[in-house]
């Protein structure tokens, strides 16, 4: 008999086209549902949340679906979740933009800011710094992925008490500013990149997060 394929739900609280996000994933190997139902989120085996625009458009968005809710309830139970761009600086403390600051989700601390460099936005194909053990990027570390973004989490901030893994942190450069990349952390999983986007390389990164449900 044949393996069920994993259950992915792609959150719908009105961020910009998630239909090619549902492809890709799709393509990974999910059976995948869009939609902004609770029980349907909390239940699946996998939860991406992908965002494109302004931090506190999409927070607020999330707000509205009770997002933040979600999230914390699979993270308490253990379930994953996938953060996609601006879905990925969601996740952080707060978000800075035009000098206005947002509250985000707390799973990490820190802000996002904007980037500090000489072209802004960071748009196109770039190569990240993946730590030894990834299995996000197992294969594909040496690849390049597709970026579009103006502003990113430009540190780290968690610190870990030696009785839980440390996160494994992959970082990216533009204009001399570097900045996180994508972040595994347990259960929590995200990238500043659009894998969905990214070609082979998105296609097998997604594949390996779908295996990994």
């Amino acid at each position: 008999m044949s393996t069920p394929r994993r259950t992915v739900v792609v959150l719908d609280y009105g961020s910009g086209n998630l239909r090619s996000a549902v492809r890709a994933l799709e393509r990974a190997g999910a059976a995948v549902t869009l939609t902004a139902d609770r029980a349907a989120a909390e239940g699946a085996d996998g939860l991406v949340v992908p965002g494109v625009g302004a931090y506190a458009a999409c927070m607020a968005g999330l707000r509205a679906v009770q997002g933040p809710r979600t999230i914390g309830r699979r993270l308490a139970g253990g379930r994953p979740v996938l953060g996609i761009c601006v879905g990925m600086q969601v996740l952080f403390a707060r978000g800075v933009e035009h000098g206005v600051e947002t509250t985000g989700c707390d799973e990490w601390p820190g802000v996002v800011s904007r980037l500090q460099a000489p072209v802004v936005p960071h748009m196109g194909w770039n190569t990240v710094e993946a730590p030894s053990g990834s299995a996000l990027f197992a294969g594909v570390a040496n690849q390049r992925f597709y970026f579009v973004h103006s502003y990113a989490a430009r540190s780290w901030e968690l610190t870990t008490d030696g009785h839980t893994a440390a996160p494994l942190v992959t970082w990216a450069e533009h204009g001399g500013d570097r900045f996180v990349a994508a972040v595994e952390n347990g259960p929590l999983c995200a990238t500043q990149f659009h894998p969905e986007k990214s070609g082979d390389a998105g296609a097998a990164l997604l594949r390996n997060w779908v295996e990994g449900l």
